[in-house]
């Protein structure tokens, strides 16, 4: 008999809580699902350092394509380059139902170790390879597939523990891929003055193993262990019959095409309209400090008027900076201008990405979180794919110097994706009679 607080027992039926040694209750799996939860603050401070380590790093991509078209790869275009990001975002959504499905049945461990120790082999790699199809296998294809395995395992278990204070407390964990936003691009900055591009990575390898093996033996489920189900199909499509479902995951998917431009290309921009290199990187951590803030105060918000009308407003707000503040930036040259566009757009896009998991989770029960994050996570995939290279490919074709066309196109994406996201917020708030939502 396996002990512990509590385990799950029977074929989908029954839970035995076991209190001390003596005291033995037994309970329908539904009443289990279903019962008040102790929500443990301790939780998502410890899903942050996984996320720190991982979506942090990723958060640093700018530096990377930068780097990589100025010295190594400058062979290649803008677009070539930023298919190995394209990739590591990717993988990071794309195998979710599969990083989902072994959590709901096995818990987190299973996942997370193994995935931990591949983003750390993908780093040290990373550190020995200089021609491009290297780079790609290693920081694209391991590490995304190493991260999108610590990132599900994070947002599911933290998304298991918290019910009514979900928002906030999502929110709070995926502080920490922006606090690594902040640190990676002037960590990378300093130690490759120091030691080189490739120690750098060597050191960030040494860095990010240091975490990842805490956040192993830190992060945990909440749900009970059940045996695997062979019946139960990987991708839900039928999830998309909610026609409210659909739409949201639709905007979602135009959010996201747009959303990762300023975080690659902002950088080279900035170099491009003569700012120092030093200044240009500094901007990718300006934008992850702002966010810090972003990801907290408006999931706060949100725990109290409804995830989906917050979202659909910051949603709005990501592609209107992009517009209004970024775009005029690649006319008139600012200082002051494109810093004031970090600030801001780093606080706005920071809450939609807090946001879009929580209201994932509201559209089903707790029971099959896993799933229906995986489900969602796969078509949030397809637009990581080609949204970089998308953008990438304008700017090749505009002379790698005119920005406009590249701006444009995220932030018209970023506002459809806000308006069909608007649309889904009124469709839930009509079906629940309540704006509330």
């Amino acid at each position: 008999m396996q002990r512990g607080r509590n385990w799950y027992s029977g074929a989908d039926k029954w839970v035995k809580l076991v209190v001390g040694r003596r005291h033995k209750l037994l309970l329908p799996r539904r009443i289990f699902l279903q019962r008040e939860v102790s929500e443990d603050g301790c939780v998502f401070w410890r899903a942050t350092l996984a996320l720190f380590s991982t979506l942090g790093f990723l958060n640093a991509i700018g530096v990377f394509q930068t780097i990589y078209q100025e010295t190594s790869l400058k062979e290649y275009s803008s677009s070539e380059i930023s298919w190995i990001f394209a990739v590591q975002l990717c993988l990071m959504w794309a195998l979710g139902p599969l990083y989902g499905r072994v959590i709901d049945t096995y818990g987190a461990a299973p996942v997370l170790i193994p995935c931990s120790t591949l983003c750390v082999f993908a780093l040290c790699m990373t550190s020995l390879a200089d021609k491009y199809y290297q780079i790609f296998l290693s920081q694209g294809l391991a590490f995304g597939i190493g991260a999108g395995g610590v990132f599900c395992a994070s947002f599911v278990c933290v998304g298991q523990w918290f019910v009514k204070r979900r928002g906030l407390a999502i929110g709070i964990a995926s502080c920490g891929s922006s606090i690594g936003g902040v640190l990676f691009p002037i960590f990378l900055d300093r130690m490759v003055k120091n030691v080189g591009f490739y120690g750098a990575v060597r050191y960030t390898a040494l860095f990010v193993g240091i975490i990842l093996a805490a956040s192993c033996f830190l992060v945990r489920a909440r749900l009970p262990r059940k045996t695997w189900n062979r019946e139960t199909p990987w991708l839900d499509v039928t999830l998309f019959k909610q026609k409210q479902f659909a739409v949201y995951t639709l905007g979602s998917f135009f959010v996201m095409w747009g959303l990762w431009g300023p975080f690659d290309f902002i950088s080279i921009m900035a170099q491009a309209r003569g700012f120092s290199p030093t200044l240009s990187l500094y901007l990718i951590s300006i934008i992850n400090a702002t966010s810090i803030p972003g990801r907290v105060l408006p999931p706060y918000l949100a725990d109290k008027i409804g995830h989906f009308n917050v979202l659909s407003i910051c949603a709005m707000l990501t592609g209107g900076s992009m517009l209004v503040l970024w775009l005029p930036f690649n006319y008139y040259p600012s200082h002051v201008g494109i810093i004031i566009f970090g600030l801001v757009y780093g606080f706005v896009s920071g809450a939609v990405v807090s946001l879009l998991m929580p209201c994932v989770a509201k559209s089903g029960s707790i029971d099959t979180l896993g799933q229906r994050f995986g489900t969602y996570q796969m078509v949030i995939s397809i637009s990581c794919l080609t949204g970089l290279p998308i953008m990438g490919s304008i700017l090749s074709r505009q002379g790698n110097d005119n920005f406009a066309g590249l701006q444009t196109f995220a932030s018209a994406a970023a506002l459809l994706g806000g308006c069909l996201i608007a649309l889904s917020t009124y469709l839930l708030g009509s079906s629940r009679g309540t704006r509330r939502v």
